[in-house]
């Protein structure tokens, strides 16, 4: 499975971005899909994730009622909306899937810089 990453950008405080990351090589309809990021000198984190049915969804803290995960498996796409940005939000972003959809990450994608300035 291959993942590409996309979307991110330089934005303003307050607007809104919509990552994609869509699979090759396999379909990805039943695999859990997550989102994650890292900052500069930072670790990387968990922002998000979805079941491989899309019925649950999970969020770091910092993200919750901003950010929106969704996943339209006709397209192999899992998609990040992240409204109201800060430039706390700025980071990395990287896309990975779950073949076993139990929140074990075993592809990852190459990242996707999103920027937030004040």
């Amino acid at each position: 499975v291959q993942l590409q990453a996309s979307g991110g950008g330089l934005v303003q405080a307050g607007d809104s971005l919509r990552l994609a990351c869509t699979a090759s090589g396999r379909t990805v309809s039943y695999y859990g899909m997550g989102w994650f990021r890292q900052a500069p000198g930072k670790e990387r984190e968990f922002v998000a994730a979805i079941s491989g049915n899309g019925v649950s969804t999970r969020y770091t803290d910092s993200v919750k009622g901003r950010f929106i995960i969704f996943r339209v498996n006709a397209k192999n796409t899992v998609y990040l909306q992240m409204n109201s940005l800060t430039p706390e939000d700025t980071a990395v972003y990287y896309c990975a899937a779950d073949p076993s959809d139990s929140l074990r990450w075993s592809y990852w994608g190459q990242g996707t810089q999103v920027t937030v300035s004040s």
